[in-house]
């Protein structure tokens, strides 16, 4: 499907969103449970299970850097001319998300584990990249935007409550000690996961093709070869936009935050509280909260913005763990209500933390085109995927050579002091630090409905021929601001732009 006159309806934004049930609920599994599997059912020790995620997102954020790029030139061969540039790759993708079931399988060597990780995040990279940037090719309208957003941040709550809720209800039917019980649940989410893309690759489409985009598809094959020197150079200049930096330092900051904390929640359930997985499953599967909390979520962010979600994200999360913290230094008989309490307003917190930034994101091409003239969709996402990926691997071997050299014992149901100390201070220090310095720089982001409203009004205003001289004081500030550059360095003149190379670049990428 083609056009951007065509309406986003509720069941339009649920359809899109359905493959946030792939991206919210397969790494939420992944991060609250592998470690734990790996190492108490598979026998690897903690640096060893870390180094598989670790080794696999590095490599597939470097070939991640090259999708969004690869998609957004992929309407110039017949493929993409027939299927669409972007939804191609969630036609694909769909059947191979049966890769998932194999990541939990048992018996198997490092080696195999690793191989399949890798596989998977690859897979998944090729389906999420291109599939971010479709409320930028379906609409331009704030208001719609944010409706595919937010059904797509439902979907992802409830895929998130899904991935934790159905892990503790199988280990406590089948028992603490079954492997089989995360089997069962991989091959479940497999086929949920197949699913899901398919229908967003059915119900969702794309721009229609510009003069622009026809003129480029008309040039010499040999003009269009990729240049990896450009291309780096291209994704180096989205860090220029000063809306784009702030956006990705909040986004890396906060969801690292939050991957250290479900990567570590299970182990300090078990070894620092002693309660069961099952149980410590359940705490997560508070997440289910999310679900109307995204619904209000999708309403705030129009009245409040960004920045004040963020701060109330934030603070109500920190909260929680000090909530945490205490629990452990003075244990109570009330331990159990208290953390389904506490676990479930942390969820609201986290729920907010995961809505924002990619309300955010649709957003961002728009301030960019300022700059370049240009739509750069698939360039954003493939930066946000790659930096997102480098830091949680990044992370989580960190978590696991901090659990090793803190004396944890693999396979053991007792650990040593020194350890159970390990895995509290790394919840507490790891988790609010990260927080702490992503509040810092949520206060000073200005993107919202108002400011884009009247960004993009100057950018139609520029179209249309309209004089730089009588732009008005308030607008300017705001273009200045959300770009970061001179007003008089914007909006470059196309033909001085295209006469540099036969693939136009732009001044922030030199």
């Amino acid at each position: 499907m083609t056009g951007t006159k065509r309406k986003i309806t509720i069941p339009v934004s649920i359809g899109y969103g359905l493959t946030d049930i792939m991206g919210g609920g397969a790494f939420t599994v992944i991060g609250a449970w592998l470690l734990f599997y790996y190492t108490t059912f598979v026998g690897l020790s903690p640096l060893e299970a870390a180094s598989i995620v670790a080794i696999a997102r590095i490599v597939d954020a470097i070939i991640s850097l090259f999708v969004g790029t690869f998609t957004d030139h992929f309407y110039k061969n017949t493929l993409g001319k027939k299927f669409g540039r972007r939804r191609f790759f969630l036609l694909i993708g769909s059947p191979l998300m049966l890769v998932y079931a194999l990541l939990w399988l048992n018996g198997m060597n490092y080696w195999f584990y690793l191989s399949v990780y890798l596989a998977f995040e690859i897979i998944a990279a090729m389906v999420l990249i291109p599939w971010e940037t479709l409320p930028s090719e379906m609409t331009k309208d704030f208001n719609a935007r944010t409706k595919l957003s937010t059904g797509r941040m439902f979907l992802s709550a409830t895929g998130t409550f899904l991935a934790t809720f159905i892990p503790g209800l199988l280990i406590g039917y089948l028992g603490e000690d079954s492997a089989e019980a995360y089997l069962i649940n991989g091959i479940v989410f497999a086929v949920v996961f197949m699913i899901c893309v398919l229908i967003s690759w059915k119900v969702t489409w794309e721009r229609e093709l510009t003069p622009e985009m026809l003129a480029e598809l008309e040039q010499a094959r040999s003009a269009s070869r990729i240049n990896i020197l450009g291309l780096f150079k291209e994704y180096l200049s989205t860090l220029k936009v000063r809306a784009f930096r702030k956006h990705l330092a909040i986004y890396l900051l906060s969801f690292t935050a939050k991957d250290i904390y479900n990567t570590v929640f299970v182990f300090f359930c078990v070894y620092c509280l002693q309660v069961s997985s099952a149980f410590a499953g359940s705490l997560l599967s508070m997440s289910i909260i999310g679900l109307p909390v995204t619904l209000v979520a999708g309403f705030a962010i129009i009245k409040f913005g960004p920045s004040k979600l963020y701060v109330f994200a934030y603070s109500l999360m920190m909260l929680c763990l000090g909530g945490f913290l205490l629990i452990y230094l003075f244990p109570s008989e009330q331990k159990a209500l208290l953390l389904i309490i506490l676990a479930g307003i942390y969820q609201i917190g986290r729920c907010v933390l995961e809505f924002t930034p990619w309300n955010v994101f649709p957003f961002i091409p728009d301030i960019d085109e300022m700059i370049t003239r240009e739509r750069r969709e698939g360039l954003f996402a493939a930066v946000m995927t790659f930096s997102r990926k480098t830091t949680v691997a990044i992370a989580t071997f960190v978590v696991g050579f901090i659990l090793q050299e803190g004396g944890f014992v693999k396979g053991s149901q007792i650990q040593p002091q020194e350890a159970v100390q390990t895995i509290a201070m790394t919840l507490f220090i790891g988790t609010a630090g990260l927080l702490i310095l992503a509040l810092w720089q949520a206060l000073t982001f200005h993107l919202n409905k108002q400011t884009h409203k009247i960004f993009v009004d100057e950018i139609e205003r520029l179209k249309n021929k309209g004089a730089r001289e009588a732009v008005t004081p308030e607008t300017r500030k705001i273009v200045e601001d959300l770009t970061g550059v001179s007003y008089e360095k914007l909006w470059p003149d196309m033909d001085a732009q295209n006469a540099k190379s036969p693939r136009a670049t732009h001044p922030l990428a030199e």
